[in-house]
C-alpha cells in the first residue's frame, strides 16, 4: 500500500511539473514586442529632463485624478476613473524584455501624481472595461512620449479618435496585431508612408479626408482638394475620415 501511495505521489509530481513547464512555455507575451531600453536609462533623469523634450499636447483634459497604480507601461489606475488603457500604444508584457523600463517610465511620470485623460470618443472602453484614453502629464501626451522614447509600439485599432502614427518617432515599431473587429487596420498600416509625412487630402464638397493613396483622391478635381498636415488638423476643421481608406 505504501509503495502504491509513493507511485501515486510520484505521478502527481510529474504531472504538476509538466503543467508548470507548459504554463511557462505558453505565457502570454502579447504581440511579442520588446525593446532594449533599461530602467537605468531613466533612473538619473528628473521629470523636467523628460518632459522638457516634448511640446504641449493639443489633446483635451476631460477628467483629472490621482494615479494610484501603474499596472504596466500601458495601463494605469486613476482615482475617480478606474483602469485606463493608453490608446494607440502597446508596451512589452510582463516578463518580456523592456517591460520593466516601460513600466518604470510611466511610474516615474504618473504614480501618486495628478494626471488628466482625453477619452477616445470613438470607443470609450476596451473589452476588459478599461477606459481608452490619452494620458496627459503636465500638459504632455504620455502615449506619444512612450512611442518616441522607443518604450512602446504603435497599436492602431480603429475606430479611434486618435491616430498614433502622428505621434511616432523615426524608429517607432508598429504592432503586427490586427483588430478582429475591423478589416481596416492592416490597410491603415500599409499607408504609413503617406501618413508619416503628415499629409492628408480633404474634399471641399464632401468634407471627408483621405490618405493621398486613396482611390477617391484620384477621382477628386484639383479645385476641391485641400491638404492637411495631420489627422487632428482635418478633424478640427470639420472633416471626417473616409470610410474606404480609414485614415
Amino acid at each position: 500500500m505504501k509503495t502504491l501511495d509513493k507511485n501515486i505521489l510520484f505521478i502527481m509530481f510529474v504531472v504538476l511539473m509538466i503543467a508548470g513547464v507548459m504554463s511557462t512555455a505558453t505565457a502570454y507575451t502579447g504581440t511579442g514586442f520588446s525593446h532594449d531600453k533599461s530602467v537605468s536609462d531613466y533612473t538619473p533623469l528628473s521629470l523636467n529632463d523628460i518632459l522638457s523634450k516634448y511640446s504641449d499636447t493639443n489633446c483635451h483634459a476631460e477628467k483629472t485624478g490621482l494615479c494610484t497604480k501603474v499596472s504596466d507601461g500601458d495601463t494605469i489606475t486613476v482615482e475617480g476613473v478606474g483602469k485606463v488603457r493608453l490608446v494607440g500604444v502597446n508596451t512589452p508584457e510582463k516578463g518580456v524584455k523592456g517591460a520593466d523600463a516601460s513600466t518604470y517610465f510611466v511610474k516615474k511620470l504618473c504614480l501618486n501624481k495628478e494626471v488628466s485623460i482625453d477619452i477616445d470618443n470613438s470607443k470609450n472602453t476596451d473589452k476588459y472595461g478599461r477606459t481608452l484614453a490619452v494620458v496627459i502629464v503636465d500638459g504632455k501626451n504620455l502615449n506619444e512620449m512612450l512611442l518616441k522614447e522607443g518604450l512602446a509600439e504603435i497599436m492602431y485599432m480603429p475606430p479611434s479618435e486618435f491616430y498614433p502614427y502622428d505621434w511616432a518617432g523615426d524608429n517607432t515599431h508598429v504592432a503586427s496585431h490586427t483588430s478582429s473587429s475591423t478589416d481596416t487596420t492592416s490597410s491603415a498600416s500599409k499607408d504609413t508612408s503617406s501618413s508619416a509625412a503628415g499629409t492628408y487630402i480633404g474634399n471641399l464638397n464632401s468634407h471627408k479626408f483621405h490618405y493621398p493613396t486613396c482611390k477617391s483622391v484620384g477621382k477628386m478635381s484639383e479645385k476641391n482638394k485641400v491638404t492637411f498636415s495631420s489627422r487632428n488638423e482635418a478633424i478640427n476643421q470639420g472633416y471626417s475620415p473616409c470610410n474606404n481608406c480609414n485614415p
